[in-house]
């Protein structure tokens, strides 16, 4: 037995009695309260993490690991409730690629930043010289995340944060505060006092948290006009940033492939979190001499893939988490339908229903200066495009001013390679997409962002370099 050892008492340490309703975007049933935060409270929290911030550092990297280590235990203690809380108020499912999915992975990266090594190292030494390169904690990191994977994006934001000696502030989007709040709350039951800091409420919360001129870093995770709308809010500060922004996916597909034996691969890779996920493929490229193939085979893995309400175990794909994507997606989808493309699943929402349920949608035969291949869908619906040559699916993946991920799928992995190299984006899979690891860094170009998370190099994002020389 623990302290949160039911969805119940999960819930009910962190609702308010007044504040911002949060309802199960699969339903519409109230999930519960979260309390409505000021710019005041932003302000007061951050210099509680100032406050903070020298005495954690202090306890020294070793300490901090450890708490890291202990604060996995406390997830893994509390995953089933966490999990619940999640499927209720994101929408996702509790099975599948999906919030028991999300909960795993948020003690999984806590436990294996804990385990890597000091990014400290020599530069020179040459008996006559010797230099080092110390990373030292910034001191407030303020983080801004998402509402597709909220839990687990915060844990990317301040898990490297913590561990290099820093103090953190969140602030969790207004679609998804409670799965942050429930989390925050079971970690501090490890954590020293205001090391890791909550804030909930609207744009002009983040707003606060982003002007403050008692943060050090800013981590953002969202659109690519808000992070430009962070960027400017800390031209005072000069407070370092990190942007993971949208992005628009590419998966190019060779012509060597066994359709059927990649189709569940490339499924996932479209649809995991039901298409939720900024480095989903959002645009497939496939060759005009096994289209009907892929096709056919992606038809085919996606009428075993059952949707609905997030608590039922059978689902593994869930609603749009809110009404605004829902309407991006219809509409991108109608675009498409009027522009020639041809359904091939999907595109026919019951505008009845009370959740938020796109269905599955698969498009083919469709230009790819389509508006459902141009712009970024995210959600449940995949264009697919026919290609004559591999210089000209190159050329489509690389059109857009976007490149966060993409994907090359190919049985020949020296071939894919090749084909990879020539790809503009900050990370490309082969034979996969979107699948994310701790040890591996992750960071967009282009208008996708800057900066990189995950891994030593995540860890010196986090501290500022301080060479020694003599």
């Amino acid at each position: 037995m623990t302290q949160f050892d039911t969805y119940d008492s999960l819930l009910s340490s962190i609702v308010a009695e007044s504040g911002d309703e949060v309802k199960n975007p699969a339903t519409g049933e109230v999930v519960g309260i979260a309390p409505s935060g000021t710019p005041e409270d932003m302000d007061a929290a951050v210099q509680r993490a100032r406050d903070a911030q020298k005495a954690w550092a202090k306890l020294g990297e070793e300490k901090r690991n450890e708490l890291l280590v202990a604060a996995a235990d406390a997830v893994d203690a509390a995953a089933e409730p966490l999990a619940e809380l999640l499927s209720r108020e994101q929408g996702k499912p509790l099975n599948g690629p999906n919030a028991r999915f999300e909960v795993g992975a948020c003690s999984s990266w806590l436990r294996v930043t804990a385990s890597f090594d000091s990014p400290d190292h020599t530069v020179v030494e040459d008996g006559e010289t010797t230099a080092k390169i110390y990373y030292r904690p910034l001191g407030v990191v303020g983080a801004i995340g998402p509402w597709n994977w909220p839990m687990m994006i915060s844990v990317w934001q301040f898990a490297a944060a913590l561990r290099m000696g820093n103090t953190v502030v969140l602030k969790p989007s207004e679609y998804t505060p409670l799965s942050v709040l429930a989390l925050v709350k079971v970690i501090n039951t490890v954590l020293p006092e205001d090391v890791l800091n909550v804030v909930t409420g609207g744009g002009d919360v983040g707003g606060a948290l982003s002007a403050n001129a008692g943060i050090d870093k800013i981590m953002f995770t969202g659109s690519t006009e808000t992070g430009r709308r962070i960027l400017e809010s800390t031209a005072a500060s000069l407070a370092r940033v990190t942007l993971e922004l949208g992005g628009n996916d590419a998966g190019i597909v060779l012509d060597d492939v066994n359709p059927k034996e990649i189709a569940e691969g490339l499924f996932w890779g479209a649809f995991i979190n039901t298409g939720q996920t900024c480095a989903a493929m959002k645009r497939l490229y496939v060759p005009e001499s096994i289209y009907d193939d892929v096709v056919e085979a992606l038809v085919e893995v996606s009428k075993n893939m059952p949707m609905g309400v997030g608590l039922e175990e059978e689902n593994v794909l869930g609603p749009l988490q809110n009404r605004q994507q829902f309407d991006i997606v219809d509409r991108l989808v109608k675009e498409a339908k009027d522009g020639g493309a041809r359904i091939l699943t999907g595109g026919d929402p019951d505008y009845d229903q009370p959740g938020y349920f796109y269905p599955t949608t698969l498009v083919s035969d469709i230009d790819n200066d389509n508006p459902l291949v141009a712009e970024e869908q995210f959600g449940p619906a995949l264009p697919i495009i026919k290609y004559s040559t591999l210089d000209e699916a190159i050329e489509m993946a690389n059109a857009l001013d976007v490149g966060l991920g993409s994907s090359v799928w190919s049985a020949d992995r020296e071939r894919a390679l090749e084909v990879a190299a020539e790809l503009e984006a900050g990370t490309t899979w082969i034979n996969a997409h979107g699948t994310v690891d701790p040890r591996i860094p992750f960071g967009g170009m282009k208008n996708s962002g800057y900066g990189l998370e995950f891994g030593i190099e995540g860890l010196k994002g986090v501290a500022y370099p301080h060479v020694v020389n003599g």
